[in-house]
């Protein structure tokens, strides 16, 4: 196989011709695969189906005297607390524990600024004329819709290899608008990175000419290497303390990708202030989330320690999804240079860049060919990629051999539509 862009334009004709006639050939097979988000698939929900079996005793609805199943304790069982703080490396007096949804925590955190503010806010934020956000992008679209709904002015910030581009971070906060930034610090959506030391500490040593400037923490795969050893990251709420602003962030985690997506656990941790605050804001919403299920999950995981050989596990299912793609994508992307991708050791996706112009073509040609992946663009705040190239590819949830059939028609359509482009 050639580059593309060195072919004549009689054998583009040629290639063309061919690659539709494969592509027809995938369209009779009437598949329907399903790539479009990063859901854990059947063996892995099935790896972690025991935690069912557990407090079939009445002594399993106590913990440390407290009876799970009755009102109370707002911020979590502290045997819940106490296990969410040793796995982000936070004291357990600086941990909220939710329901099963870290994205409604998320949510709930800028409802509250927005009706109400924050701990340094002048003034609730629907009471400010322009409310702008930054959005390092490529990043995690339902992330983008949170703040696009509240109206915020969403900037996007490029992403670079060490996470987002901090120069351009650093500039933006001194407009008093810029509230607040997203963040995946650890194997990110969908790129793959892994925040650097020195992104983090720049993040952390941040001076936003707003006050109630807030960084937005979702620490979602801090544990979710398919590859290779458990990186340790470093506690973000230490080194903003370190950095003499203590209240910058709110950290977000959950164990959907770790036990069950519908039915599992989330906490957010932040300075004690802050929590001193946010419970002030939720008393008159929520007597209690459903200890019941924390303390199911504190009999389950146990420890930090006990997470991460269970997450091995999870390693032994996903490591072949994740080589299944880069191998597609090396045999039949890699010599055409018609695109380039991450490889990423953790979390969920693979970052990948068609040739400018192409993604939405690519994905339209897959969507025939009974292929579903993210649309073109969700990677960007407002749904706009403006090189209409990122794509993001999500293997966990279809099993090996269909993610197999999958990448041919991916890879397929992706040809296809580089040609187009180039003139056929």
């Amino acid at each position: 196989m050639k580059p593309y862009a060195t072919l004549t334009p009689a054998e583009r004709k040629e290639e063309y011709a061919r690659l539709q006639g494969e592509l027809d050939a995938l369209k009779a097979q009437g598949l329907s695969l399903n790539m479009a988000r990063g859901k854990p698939g059947k063996q892995q929900l099935d790896l972690v189906s025991d935690i069912f079996g557990l407090m079939q005793d009445p002594k399993d609805y106590v913990s440390e005297g407290l009876d799970v199943r009755n009102y109370g304790e707002m911020n979590g069982l502290p045997a819940a607390r106490r296990l969410f703080a040793e796995i982000l490396g936070c004291k357990p007096e600086q941990v909220f524990v939710g329901g099963n949804s870290s994205l409604q925590l998320m949510y709930d955190t800028i409802a509250k600024a927005y009706t109400h503010g924050l701990l340094h806010s002048p003034r609730p934020w629907c009471k400010e004329e322009t409310v702008k956000w930054l959005c390092p992008a490529p990043g995690y679209d339902r992330h983008f819709k949170v703040t696009e709904t509240f109206g915020f002015q969403l900037i996007p910030i490029p992403m670079t290899g060490e996470g987002p581009d901090m120069n351009a971070v650093e500039e933006a906060v001194k407009d008093p608008a810029v509230k607040g930034i997203w963040c995946v610090p650890k194997y990110s959506n969908p790129e793959g990175v892994i925040y650097s030391e020195e992104t983090i500490r720049r993040l952390a040593a941040l001076t936003p000419a707003a006050p109630d400037f807030l960084i937005m923490w979702d620490n979602a795969y801090c544990v979710h290497e398919f590859e290779g050893d458990y990186v340790p990251f470093p506690d973000i709420l230490s080194i903003c303390a370190e950095a003499g602003h203590p209240d910058l962030v709110f950290e977000f985690a959950s164990t959907s990708k770790i036990t069950l997506p519908g039915a599992g656990v989330a906490c957010f941790a932040c300075s004690e202030a802050n929590m001193a605050h946010m419970e002030k804001l939720l008393t008159p919403q929520v007597i209690s989330f459903d200890k019941v299920n924390q303390q199911r999950h504190v009999l389950y995981l146990k420890d930090k320690a006990h997470t991460l050989e269970l997450m091995k596990k999870h390693a032994a299912v996903m490591g072949p999804k994740f080589r299944c793609v880069t191998d597609a994508l090396d045999k039949e992307i890699a010599p055409l240079d018609i695109a380039s991708w991450r490889r990423p050791k953790g979390g969920y996706f693979v970052s990948f860049n068609a040739m400018p112009g192409t993604a939405k073509r690519t994905l339209a040609l897959c969507k025939e060919a009974g292929v579903t992946m993210t649309s073109a663009g969700a990677t960007f705040p407002y749904g706009k990629d403006p090189q209409d190239s990122n794509i993001r590819i999500a293997p966990s949830l279809p099993p090996v051999e269909e993610l197999e059939q999958a990448m041919v028609v991916f890879c397929v359509c992706l040809k296809l539509a580089a040609l187009e482009k180039l003139g056929v």
